[in-house]
């Protein structure tokens, strides 16, 4: 009897000290914020509530279990991607008031291969590889041909195929979203560039087979599964602007090549007149076959050479014209004999595709080298697809044209491949 009278006695103390208590002082903390996430995907997250009237927000990672990862905070709101799947401590902070966001990052429940996974748009320019690679049969449409081109660039015996002379492209896409890894190149575009053996320029910077491809980048911000127009942005390569920084520019001026650099150019092909071959004049085989005009003045040629006999006009293209729209980067081919028996396409420095060979460093791209429209940089999370276009118009004597190969595009950081990128 006597210890329940105690018991009593001590919960109505317990009940009279809560009671006297003022309402204000009653504190309730706000529960951490916990948000979960996919791997290789985009997260968007906010703020907590206790930030709701302050535009001076900064986030940051506090806590991860990898470098691979991906933070981009733009006020209430951030974009958050990782390779590596676990937990994730974020700080967000505005002056003296400061918040954690815990994210839990989980693996897909399909494995993400790090190659191209679909082709969504394909068109060559005219060039000497065109309805060869991939190859085109009497009846393909443009739909047949793109799904050909994915058929050449997916898959573990993926291959190669060509854009032709300035202005063709190809569109890609992956399974999944390639992170932007702060300080390192992210992904690469195979092509088949070489170097040359025996280049009689001494000490020349490098260069043999470099066809370079203006790369251009966009990640899917309405989710809806293909690229859209309005989401596309351009990876800065060094020579988008001027060439005049290449290691090669003074040769190429010596040379009397055109090392003008064109952001906003223009060129239309026509349909050829004829496709009948007149008496070789070495490697030329038609002097005046495909007629070409841009939106500088100019006009002219496209020769067909003695090697490739097939039409050099896409087949199953029904226009008589076809316009390509885009940056027209400097010559780089130097016909180093001075006699035209031995051309080398020089490589520019860094930023595009089919520009040095797969296994150098220099053919990785950073997504951080990605601007708008207007020449500013932007902040990417990450990317989902990739366009690449013929970035050279030239004509190489007996090599034919400057022509981008593409084969298939690898996520650097799934592939474990660790570049360093190149600050701009």
């Amino acid at each position: 009897m006597n210890k329940q009278f105690k018991r009593l006695v001590y919960l109505a103390c317990i009940l009279t000290t809560i009671n006297s208590c003022k309402k204000e002082d009653a504190v309730i903390p706000e529960a951490p914020t916990e948000v979960k996430g996919t791997a290789n995907a985009i997260l968007a997250l906010e703020a907590p509530k206790k930030f709701a009237n302050r535009n001076d927000l900064k986030w940051e990672v506090v806590s991860a279990p990898s470098e691979l990862y991906r933070l981009s905070g733009q006020g209430l709101t951030a974009l958050f991607s990782a390779v590596v799947k676990g937990n994730y401590k974020l700080k967000v902070s505005a002056a003296d008031l400061v918040d954690t966001v815990f994210v839990t990052v989980q693996q897909a429940d399909k494995t993400p291969s790090p190659y191209t996974a679909k082709v969504f748009d394909y068109l060559p320019a005219p060039g000497q590889f065109v309805n060869e690679m991939p190859k085109y049969e009497a009846g393909d449409t443009y739909e047949s041909m793109v799904a050909k081109a994915g058929k050449a660039l997916v898959g573990d015996d993926a291959g190669m195929i060509t854009l032709g002379g300035w202005g063709g492209y190809v569109v890609l896409g992956f399974d999944h979203t390639i992170v932007n890894v702060p300080g390192r190149r992210d992904f690469r575009i195979n092509g088949n560039a070489f170097g040359a053996n025996t280049n009689p320029r001494p000490n020349a910077p490098f260069g043999g087979s470099c066809e370079p491809g203006i790369v251009m980048v966009a990640y899917d911000k309405n989710k809806n599964g293909k690229p859209d127009e309005d989401e596309w942005y351009e990876i800065k390569g060094s020579g988008n602007f001027s060439a005049e920084g290449e290691l090669w520019y003074s040769a190429a001026v010596g040379g009397k090549l055109d090392t003008r650099t064109f952001r906003n150019y223009e060129m239309t092909y026509n349909r050829p007149v004829t496709e009948e071959e007149s008496a070789p004049e070495g490697s030329v085989s038609i002097r005046n076959y495909i007629l070409w005009t841009d939106n500088q003045g100019q006009q002219g040629y496209k020769i067909k050479n003695v090697y490739h006999s097939q039409s050099y006009y896409p087949s199953w293209v029904k226009d008589n014209k076809i316009t390509f729209k885009g940056i027209r980067l400097a010559q780089n081919g130097i016909d180093e004999s001075s006699a035209g028996n031995y051309y080398v396409l020089y490589a520019f420095r860094y930023g595009y595709a089919d520009n040095y060979p797969n296994t150098d460093d220099n053919s990785g791209i950073d997504i951080d080298w990605a601007i708008d429209k207007n020449g500013n940089k932007v902040n990417l999370p990450g990317i989902d697809f990739i366009k690449v276009y013929s970035g050279v118009d030239q004509e190489n004597g007996w090599l034919g044209e400057a022509s981008t190969e593409v084969g298939r595009g690898e996520d650097l950081h799934l592939l474990g491949t660790n570049i360093a990128t190149i600050e701009q």
